[in-house]
């Protein structure tokens, strides 16, 4: 996938991709899959709450790392729809993946997918949709609603613009009753939003060297 809009990279110790234009790396330099598992899966119930065509929703899809994490754990029929602004080329993003053997294992029709400008493909049993451009546009535009939603944008204090209040607010408006999200951030502002939007939030201890993150249910 290559687009106008492509985030500039910087690669530290050459294999942990930085965007430049938010000075903020792409995954945790403490094993990134890792930090997936915790925050995304578990902070989500996840496999344990997957059942067939149960949508799993993201802000920020990156490197597709947490797809990767996701199809690694379940042989569910599952949708997957990821909001993206900055898309990053195929290349840059096998690279990247070249860290984690076990997400690269599984990568290859995403990849193949992605290089032919592919935003809908199958990955084993998600059907994945990547949805470009901007999401305080693109999210308010979307008519569906997600099961779990994985809330992985840059650094609130980076990107502030993807954990805006209102932002937060069509998250909610835009999960089904008693749906969750889970976030690697425990920042004030983001958990006060969450709750202003239906929310129930809850402080849970991060991962790695990182104290806390957040994760909760529509109430």
């Amino acid at each position: 996938m290559t687009t106008s809009s492509q985030s500039a990279l910087s690669w530290q110790d050459g294999v942990i991709p930085v965007s430049t234009r938010f000075d903020d790396p792409y995954f945790s330099k403490n094993d990134g899959l890792s930090e997936t598992r915790h925050v995304f899966l578990s902070g989500n119930d996840l496999p344990a709450r997957l059942i067939p065509g149960f949508h799993v929703a993201e802000l920020g899809f990156g490197t597709g790392l947490n797809l990767l994490a996701l199809s690694l754990i379940t042989e569910t029929p599952t949708r997957f729809t990821s909001f993206e602004a900055f898309p990053l080329p195929a290349a840059d993003i096998a690279r990247a993946l070249d860290h984690f053997p076990q997400a690269r294992a599984v990568a290859d029709p995403f990849l193949a997918a992605w290089s032919q400008g592919q935003t809908k493909f199958q990955l084993g049993p998600i059907a994945v949709e990547i949805i470009l451009g901007d999401a305080r546009d693109t999210l308010t535009a979307w008519p569906h609603k997600a099961d779990a939603w994985f809330l992985d944008g840059f650094s609130p204090a980076k990107n502030p613009e993807l954990w805006s209040p209102e932002i937060l607010t069509e998250v909610a408006r835009h999960t089904t009753p008693n749906g969750s999200f889970a976030t690697y951030t425990a920042a004030g502002h983001v958990r006060r939003a969450l709750q202003d939007a239906g929310f129930e939030v809850t402080r849970r201890p991060g991962h790695g060297r990182k104290k806390h993150m957040s994760a909760g249910t529509l109430a």
